[in-house]
């Protein structure tokens, strides 16, 4: 694939709009979340993991509706809301986007909205997707394999929907003790991989074994210009003490993926904090982590990617709210 194709894929565009100029897109917002969207840091970007929740009414939607409304079409209102710069596209992790998803979906954006795609498990996962929890593990063919991610997802990409391609996230799911690669096979295979890869083609990479964090890995990324994603996930450290043991000062931008309270279970908090329309467990220790290493890529010109899930907190928008606020009064802006 030629690298000049991948100059599509700009980290670095002006300050992003955060919404698309209508006048129905500037209405009904309060004062206070307009004038907090257009402070927020012009590299800095907040968004969350996914966008298909019908308890978000009357916090980023309108009106209520239906999740499968949201999931095909609610990505246009979403968009507008002032505090957003990006989303996380999670369902890609579990088959490729088709060229009518990816169409779809760019007909919806703005100009300069960029969205960050999950790796297909197909290519993320040492194991078959499928194996490995109430079955044997068997090992994937296809784990970490540039040629089938290129084929089936970046070129895909280039041609419906380059305009608005950020990140990649490439999720390194846990897998069962017999399955496991040790760290150092696993920052061999990981660099064999981003080595493959276009330079100019944006790539993170998630972690949710602590094992894998090491040197090794780091200098991996650095190598290939990747970023490490600072994860607030059950069984990783805080995001703040990962940024102490990767360099994420040397990436060319900076991913933030709030999404698990370390020491709790998925199921647990997604029973206990539906419909996701407030925050039931507000976690100031994580605020700050994310606010400092937010003003830490600002003051360094370091575009930064901050997606929240609901399980954080209980309520994804209101954690942005409430960490953007901190951010623009950190740098009094």
């Amino acid at each position: 694939m030629p690298d000049d194709q991948l100059s599509l894929f700009d980290l670095t565009p002006p300050a992003p709009s955060r919404a698309d100029g209508s006048a129905e897109s500037e209405a009904d917002w309060p004062a206070e979340i307009k004038d907090l969207g257009a402070r927020i840091p012009p590299g800095v970007r907040f968004g969350t993991s996914s966008w298909s929740f019908p308890g978000w009414a009357g916090l980023v939607y309108r009106r209520p509706r239906t999740q499968a409304e949201l999931a095909r079409e609610g990505l246009r209102e979403y968009a507008r809301y002032p505090l957003f710069g990006t989303v996380g596209i999670d369902r890609s992790y579990y088959a490729p986007l088709t060229a009518e998803d990816l169409r779809r979906y760019a007909s919806q954006l703005p100009p300069g909205f960029p969205c960050c795609a999950k790796v297909p498990a197909m290519y993320a996962s040492p194991v078959l997707p499928g194996t490995g929890h109430d079955s044997a593990a068997v090992l994937n063919p296809d784990f970490l394999s540039p040629e089938g991610f290129l084929a089936d997802v970046v070129e895909p990409a280039l041609l419906h929907f380059a305009r608005h391609v950020g990140p990649f996230v490439l999720e390194i799911p846990p897998v069962p003790p017999d399955a496991r690669l040790e760290p150092h096979a696993f920052a061999d295979k990981l660099g064999h991989f981003l080595d493959a890869l276009p330079r100019s083609l944006p790539m993170s990479v998630e972690l949710r074994d602590r094992r894998l964090l090491t040197p090794e890995y780091g200098a991996v990324l650095r190598q290939c210009g990747a970023a490490h994603v600072l994860n607030y996930w059950s069984a990783m450290p805080f995001p703040g003490e990962q940024a102490g043991l990767v360099d994420v000062a040397a990436a060319p931008f900076m991913v933030v993926r709030l999404l698990l309270r370390p020491g709790t279970r998925y199921e647990a908090r997604r029973d206990a904090f539906r419909p996701f329309n407030r925050v039931v467990e507000q976690d100031d220790r994580l605020r700050r982590d994310v606010t400092r290493l937010i003003t830490d890529a600002a003051g360094r010109q370091q575009p930064v990617y901050v997606l929240v899930n609901n399980k954080a907190e209980g309520s994804a928008p209101l954690t942005i709210r409430a960490i953007a606020e901190q951010v623009v009064a950190a740098l009094e802006l």
